[in-house]
């Protein structure tokens, strides 16, 4: 270090690479360092003991004046020390003055987009940036973060370019559900009995597999449907998927439906690139005679996930389907033990949240009418 010093440099940085001190390991010797040294100094963490970020903060507390890290700690082996959380430790619990000033309500898009950049999900569960940092789940817990945020939330959200966010689960109570309305802009009834029946509507769903976390547009169907302000635009009153392949590599998927709308019945069938995709193109080329609008939808992701371990094959699936229009994007839920019956299910509530949306009350268009 007096060598560096000596040759000229004019920042000494103590690098922990393999990523195995202490937090107070690392305090005391910065501050030995300082002792010796009269240059400022810095510190370069790895997370191999998921203490990067620690070790980075007990450096700057000894006297380090320069950190080194990564956006959302992407790194070798178990990663740097992430910038995500370093940077508004240091100046929001640390009060330290950067540099150059830092806008930490860009911080949570910044670790979006290098996520995205390298086409990785964003860590839901990450401190400040994370989806989850500033959800609420429990009912009583969400009841008190309606009366103090500061019960459950250590910085405002927004600080960081986050937001408060309550999620639907069999844990909701009454408040999830009123905060949730409020956000989606519904007017509740004054009487508590209609939450609890909600709410006790949603924990049946929620035991049965269905879930609204990242599900929401069909739980703002759910509601609105309670309150008798959404009745569902069509009805699929038959379904059929065939599937073949065969010993020289053909394969053919095709769907038969039958949809209701105000009485008229449109009979239809479409192939597609395996049966859910099938499934998709007869559903839309079948509610399109009515409603023109489908037309706008694109399917931009679609996620399968096992219900019960010990079932097997004939285990129940939870299907998620994201949505958009080129505007806006949605996301619905489908729940069976037949993945094709979950899919519909999911398909249907995204097209008729479209609908609902775009259409209000609005008739449809029949195509004779056209």
């Amino acid at each position: 270090l007096l060598s560096a010093q000596e040759g000229g440099a004019d920042l000494i940085t103590l690098c922990d690479t393999n990523g195995g001190s202490l937090p107070h390991e690392i305090f005391n010797i910065t501050s030995e360092v300082l002792k010796v040294v009269k240059r400022p100094v810095g510190i370069h963490a790895h997370n191999d003991g998921e203490l990067g970020v620690a070790n980075s903060l007990a450096a700057v507390e000894a006297g380090a004046v320069h950190v080194q890290g990564t956006i959302n700690g992407l790194g070798e082996r178990c990663g740097n020390a992430n910038l995500c959380s370093i940077i508004p430790n240091i100046v929001l619990k640390l009060k330290k003055e950067t540099v150059t000033n830092i806008n930490l309500q860009n911080l949570t898009s910044v670790s979006h987009f290098v996520f995205e950049l390298m086409n990785i999900v964003p860590n839901s569960r990450a401190a400040f940036v994370g989806k989850s940092a500033f959800a609420h789940k429990g009912g009583i817990h969400v009841s008190s973060v309606l009366k103090d945020s500061r019960m459950y939330e250590h910085i405002e959200p927004k600080i960081v370019g986050n937001q408060q966010r309550v999620v639907i689960s069999d844990l909701a109570g009454q408040s999830n559900i009123r905060y949730k309305a409020k956000e989606l802009g519904i007017e509740l009834p004054s009487e508590l009995e209609f939450s609890k029946n909600f709410v006790k509507y949603l924990k049946e769903l929620e035991y049965e597999g269905f879930q609204f976390d990242g599900a929401e547009a069909t739980f703002e169907l759910l509601l609105r449907a309670d309150l008798k302000e959404f009745t569902p635009y069509f009805d699929v009153n038959y379904a059929k998927v065939n599937v073949m392949f065969d010993e020289s590599g053909n394969e053919y998927s095709e769907a038969v439906l039958k949809i209701e709308v105000n009485g008229k019945v449109e009979h239809t069938a479409s192939d597609g690139h395996g049966p859910v995709n099938a499934l998709d193109n007869a559903m839309r080329k079948a509610i399109s005679a009515f409603y023109p609008e489908i037309s706008k939808i694109h399917l931009i992701d679609y996620k399968v996930r096992v219900l019960g371990d010990n079932d097997g094959t004939s285990a129940r699936v939870r299907v998620l389907v994201e949505s958009s229009d080129g505007y806006t994007t949605w996301s619905t839920v489908g729940v069976s033990e037949n993945i094709i019956k979950a899919s519909l299910q999911a398909l249907s509530d995204s097209y008729n949240y479209k609908l609902f949306k775009s259409m209000g009350k609005k008739e449809p268009v029949f195509q004779n009418e056209l």
